[in-house]
């Protein structure tokens, strides 16, 4: 029996939302990364762009465990001498809450053009609402990133 060798034309998408109300980060984005890579579907291939669509809602609602919310920076660079911008997380989660988590989610990816591929099916949005309710998104519970104590 030869082996199957999934193609681009083999593979469907589905979309996936997920509230990330209460829970925490580190958990939260290596399930979304799971569900981006396509690692959850028998057709998974390393090299192909098997994933879903991930809807991310209540993004500024996400926690951080320990003290990492003032421990921890985001650093950005202009490019140009004297460039970098630092701030903590607490800082980053306040002002730019959509982009803590998309970068966090980032970095859980492949690099390279594969991984650009994937991160371009991940909307994150602040609040509860979003504009994709016309793709019929089914409500992806992570039973691995269970939420923290409050």
């Amino acid at each position: 029996m030869p082996t199957y060798s999934t193609k681009p034309s083999d593979v469907t998408r589905a979309w996936h939302e997920v509230d990330a109300d209460g829970l925490v980060l580190g958990r939260l984005a290596t399930e979304v990364a799971r569900l981006l890579r396509g690692k959850h579907k028998v057709i998974f291939a390393p090299h192909l762009d098997t994933g879903d669509h991930v809807i991310i809602v209540n993004a500024a609602k996400v926690v951080l465990t320990s003290d990492k919310a003032d421990k921890t920076f985001a650093h950005r660079h202009s490019g140009y001498p004297g460039g970098l911008r630092t701030r903590s997380y607490r800082q980053e989660l306040e002002i730019r809450p959509e982009e803590l988590v998309r970068r966090t989610v980032k970095g859980m990816l492949p690099k390279g053009p594969l991984g650009r591929q994937m991160l371009r099916k991940l909307k994150v949005y602040a609040g509860p609402t979003h504009p994709h309710a016309a793709q019929s998104p089914t409500p992806f519970e992570i039973a691995g990133a269970r939420p923290a104590a409050r």
